[in-house]
């Protein structure tokens, strides 16, 4: 059973308090109908004015603690923003892979095989998505949820989901576009993906230089958390202290193993 939005609620508390997170972790839900959409609590609905990227709006969610609604009017028209969360498909032009021939590859095959292999939602099925925060639980609960967070934070959080039920986790590359490695891959797929946020996420999202992406299904963010925390119980937590280079390791190894 999906964990509802209160527990998700506490837990995405604490998990601020054990990785001491810059930005929260935000929910993330599809609408099939925009009617339905627009009976969550405290939503705004950017349509009009200015087109944005998808990562723009999911940084003022989380940055700023919006709950938004995203539409394909609130995106970029006939891009990969609102393709990939399944609200519209982009133009030919960009799925042939002329778009980004020439910038980012080098031959038109090369861009056209990138398109081909991004995870994307299915298209028709949906009207909206909703971002917030999910220590706000307005979204009960969200299909997938965003943690944002350094290398050493991420791992230590991996480490928690692998604490109880231990598998190896994998990460997919698209490159430029990685979006689709994240919330595209955790949305069509029903699945936790994790992925390292590309060039425009950085440009345009806002992403700092050393944050990580990872899209987990609320049992995950769950499970990881539980495991987060029995590890700091036995002194694995963040941050994580350095210990010297040139230091024997036997006096630092035997605090945690016999």
């Amino acid at each position: 059973m999906s964990p509802n939005a209160e527990e998700l609620k506490e837990r995405s508390t604490e998990l601020v308090r054990l990785l001491r997170l810059r930005t929260e972790p935000i929910g993330l839900k599809l609408f099939e109908s925009r009617e339905e959409m627009m009976e969550t609590p405290g939503l705004r609905l950017k349509v009009g004015g200015r087109r944005l990227t998808t990562c723009q709006l999911v940084s003022q969610c989380r940055m700023i603690g919006y709950t938004l609604g995203i539409v394909s009017d609130s995106v970029i028209r006939n891009s990969t923003c609102s393709d990939v969360i399944g609200l519209a498909a982009a133009s030919d032009e960009h799925l042939s892979g002329e778009r980004m021939n020439g910038v980012w590859f080098g031959n038109q095959e090369a861009a056209r095989f990138h398109q081909d292999q991004m995870p994307r939602v299915e298209k028709g099925r949906y009207q909206g998505l909703v971002a917030s925060p999910v220590a706000k639980a307005r979204l009960d609960p969200p299909d997938t949820i965003l943690l944002y967070a350094s290398p050493a934070q991420m791992i230590l959080f991996i480490n928690g989901l692998q604490r109880n039920n231990y598998r190896r986790i994998e990460m997919s590359i698209t490159g430029e576009s990685a979006c689709a490695d994240s919330w595209g891959q955790a949305l069509a797929s029903g699945r936790s993906s994790l992925s390292i946020p590309c060039f425009a996420e950085r440009r345009f999202g806002g992403v700092a230089d050393d944050e990580m992406l990872f899209a987990l299904t609320p049992s995950d963010f769950i499970e990881a958390i539980v495991g987060l925390a029995e590890l700091e119980k036995v002194g694995i937590r963040y941050p994580i202290l350095p210990y010297g280079t040139g230091m024997d390791p036997a006096e630092g190894l035997g605090v945690s193993y016999d």
